[in-house]
């Protein structure tokens, strides 16, 4: 049965001999699997620089070698023997040294051509490896693989260290895959957030201030109806919307222990004798709220939410559009409870989330995340809350898997992930519960029936998770057609021509007066080219106005998916799309 790790793995290699023949003299980095597929980092010769051209060229040579059906052999060799091999390969060098030093076991595996008994660079490509290959590129499928792109990356992924030149390929055990694959990419560069929201207007980015949206009108839209639909569900479930410094003395993060396992990611300046933060997270800051009276038993659980901007440092080779972004915006809240509410408090926000995703069309999958390998508190702590929350999932009657060690560094966590139009992968809602940071490191407390002091726990939750995050994600899923109740305009209004604008405008205002979102549409071109615009711009609802519209009272409905509707009169689609929108129809 192939391994279709084993094949990309291998297709590394490939790819490494490829470009070692044109160009002998590069230096080789590291060549690893990815999902779906590979890479490999090279230092090409001074002045050289690859183009796509290249990769044409690569895959060409890349298709002759496995024609050839070479065979992958691998060797155990000592740090003198493997050093002597890659005398010439500076980055195998520290890679040699690295793994001896870990007492790791060094391995070189050669790609030769069959009955090949003198394993040396002139006969066979050899690399530094630990292993995981086909036995023979018989394996491998020469129309199942293609080199999709070029990047740059740093040896190890540190800027002191050179720049190297990375090539990506992917790779699938048959052609249709492959060829399946590339669509599915292409639908999703149509799909690219950062295309539809320039051209629908909502938002851009600017080099004055990377990884951070400057939000457009349209944009800003779609943002407060998001913000004032989590704020009503909120209300109705009994938060208290709270508010905290946006900068803060580093002081609160060192109690936290976000200073310790986050600092690399948390922007921070001196002001004198202090330093200063600007905030990753909320909760250490909502524990002065919760502290600043003395809470009883009966005023439990305090359900405090905060939607607030939050910044990371996040590398900026790492930022990308809405997805990744060091200023963003949580519908954030933590839920002080005590131990006996664990369960009610965990099942609604369970009931909250799906309540959420299904308005949007989303199906959830779940996850219990574990406690890592670098954690705050006793492990009796962790077993506890890890314990309560898959009693919650169970009491609720939901599958879940395992994400071994993938818990917050103070709590194990409930990830809710849900898939996307093109079936993407994407995880939205985390529902954290805290038995060790913010109660025993803040020292919270309240007074129980008997007067008794006892420690309160924390549930860390995020519904939408991040605003800019979720807009990417639902611009990408409905293709830039957002739901009526989001749209930033929800209807044109497009006259025939001149001599009905008149009526248009009439109708425009009845629109505006009922608070629905509107333009009229009164440019200097045809009907047809006005459409169109509309239809770019993804506005739902198209109302078209001429002669017979104006005469019987009534506008020619047209909608942007369902196409060509009916003439019905405007006070019969105010209340069409009144209720479209109560009901938040996707």
């Amino acid at each position: 049965m192939l391994n279709l790790e084993n094949i990309r793995h291998s297709l590394a290699h490939l790819l490494a001999a490829a470009v070692l023949k044109k160009y002998p003299k590069t230096k080789l980095g590291i060549g690893p699997t990815i999902e779906e597929g590979f890479y490999y980092d090279f230092l090409l010769p001074a002045g050289k620089k690859f183009s796509p051209d290249d990769l044409k060229e690569f895959e060409k040579t890349m298709r002759e070698l496995i024609k050839q059906n070479l065979l992958f052999s691998g060797k155990k060799v000592t740090a003198a023997e493997a050093k002597k091999l890659f005398a010439d390969q500076q980055f195998k060098l520290d890679l040699i040294k690295e793994f001896s030093k870990e007492a790791k076991q060094l391995s070189v595996y050669y790609t030769c051509p069959p009955k090949t008994s003198n394993l040396s660079p002139k006969t066979c490509f050899m690399d530094l490896c630990r292993g995981g290959h086909v036995k023979s590129t018989k394996e491998i499928h020469a129309d199942a693989f293609r080199l999709t792109k070029i990047a740059g990356a740093y040896w190890r992924g540190d800027e002191k260290n050179p720049q190297l030149q990375r090539i990506y390929g992917v790779a699938f055990k048959t052609k249709k895959e492959l060829e399946d694959y590339l669509k599915l990419q292409e639908e999703i560069e149509k799909r690219d957030h950062r295309k539809i929201g320039e051209r629908l207007e909502l938002f851009s980015f600017e080099e004055v201030s990377q990884g951070a949206p400057f939000w457009h009108g349209k944009g800003m839209i779609v943002f407060r109806e998001l913000e004032k639909f989590i704020r009503e569900e909120q209300d109705k479930a009994g938060y208290e919307e709270t508010s905290t410094p946006i900068m803060v003395k580093k002081e609160i993060f060192e109690k936290s222990g976000h200073w310790q396992f986050y600092r690399e990611n948390i922007f921070h300046f001196k002001e004198g004798d202090d330093t200063l933060v600007l905030k990753p997270m909320n909760c250490p800051e909502s524990t002065y709220i919760y502290n600043s009276r003395t809470r009883s038993y009966k005023d439990l659980p305090l359900r405090l939410s905060e939607i607030g901007r939050l910044h990371r440092n996040e590398r900026s080779g790492t930022l990308g559009g809405l997805f990744r972004v060091r200023q963003i915006t949580m519908d954030d809240a933590h839920i002080y409870c005590r131990r006996d509410q664990i369960q009610s408090e965990i099942s609604s926000l369970l009931k909250l989330a799906h309540k959420v995703y299904k308005i949007f069309g989303f199906e959830e999958r779940f996850y219990l995340a574990t406690k890592p390998a670098h954690a705050l508190g006793d492990v009796k702590l962790w077993q506890e809350a890890e314990k309560a929350l898959v009693m919650a999932l169970k009491e609720n009657k939901v599958k879940f898997e395992i994400a071994p060690k993938d818990g917050a560094f103070y709590g194990p966590k409930i990830d809710i992930h849900i898939k996307d139009a093109l079936g993407r992968d994407w995880q939205l809602a985390t529902i954290q519960l805290d038995l060790v940071m913010l109660p025993e490191r803040f020292n919270l407390a309240y007074i129980d029936e008997k007067g008794k002091k006892q420690r309160p726990v924390v549930i860390h939750r995020a519904i939408l998770g991040s605003f800019e995050r979720f807009i990417g994600i639902l611009l990408e899923h409905f293709a830039g057609a957002l739901p009526l109740w989001l749209a930033p305009v929800q209807v044109a209004v497009l006259p025939v021509g001149e001599k009905f604008e008149s009526y248009g405008r009439k109708v425009y205002d009845e629109l505006k007066t009922a608070g629905i979102r509107a333009e009229l549409s009164t440019a200097n071109e045809t009907l047809g080219k006005r459409i169109r615009e509309a239809e770019m711009q993804k506005i739902p609802y198209i109302l078209v106005v001429g002669e017979k519209e104006e005469e019987a009272k009534n506008v020619n409905v047209r909608h942007y998916k369902r196409g060509q509707e009916r003439e019905i009169t405007i006070g019969k689609f105010l209340a069409k799309i009144r209720e479209e929108i109560e009901k938040k129809a996707s």
